[in-house]
């Protein structure tokens, strides 16, 4: 039988970090090895019972949750860690993902959804709650004129559609944005991927990468394939 997948827990609220707990480990396929109140301890859990995934918080008395994302990542590159925060603003968002956040969940999410959340991250995909998703999208679409020339064939309804799809929502869930019905979407999806020539979500995905439509387009390119999905509630 299978191991439970390890999560070490990064909270200063006591309250808090207890019924993550109880939550988390009402699941036979997960177990929390390690509980923290700051980052520096965080960090020294991650070293001493090397868990698969590391929840935190952004908010942390000393180092931030932010700069704790990345003496994460360098302590351990193959861990995933997923932000569960009361803040939703665009400057906390982008700095999460800027600092290597797998994902995004706010604190008022239900237990559903941060189970999700959780297996997507442990899986290897990205996973933004809907308020998340959402900012990242009008964010990215209203981002100045400077990106506007390498969409000549596509209308802007298209490229709502397109960036939308590289943020992994589904045809259900981008037609409830967009108040439109699912075969419209089907329709805009299929007319955008011929026009640009791509043949699959994966190439999607890294075409709005690459003209600055999600987070760390700047930085050096990833390696897109198959797996790489942000996912949203249904």
């Amino acid at each position: 039988m299978a191991q439970p997948v390890r999560i070490v827990l990064i909270e200063d609220h006591a309250i808090l970090r207890e019924g993550l707990r109880a939550l988390i480990e009402l699941e036979p396929d997960l177990r929390v090895v390690g509980e923290a109140t700051c980052a520096a301890d965080g960090l020294a859990a991650v070293k001493a019972v090397e868990p698969a995934l590391v929840i935190t918080d952004l908010a942390l008395p000393g180092m931030s949750g932010l700069r704790a994302i990345e003496e994460l990542r360098a302590v351990s590159p193959n861990l995933r860690v997923l932000v569960l925060t009361a803040h939703c603003t665009d400057e906390y968002i982008r700095a999460a993902l800027n600092a290597g956040a797998d994902g995004y969940v706010l604190k008022d999410a239900s237990r559903s959804e941060l189970m999700q959340a959780i297996r997507a991250a442990i899986n290897g995909q990205k996973y933004f709650a809907e308020p998340v998703s959402a900012r990242l999208v009008s964010g990215y679409l209203q981002r100045n004129d400077s990106t506007a020339g390498v969409f000549p064939r596509i209308t802007e309804r298209e490229r709502e559609v397109l960036t939308r799809i590289a943020l992994g929502e589904s045809n259900k869930r981008v037609a409830l944005a967009l108040r439109l019905s699912i075969k419209t979407v089907e329709k805009h999806r299929a007319n955008l991927m011929r026009k640009l020539e791509l043949h699959n979500t994966a190439a999607v995905t890294l075409f709005a990468v690459r003209h600055g439509l999600l987070p760390n387009a700047a930085g050096p390119q990833p390696v897109i394939d198959d797996r790489l999905a942000v996912r949203v509630p249904p």
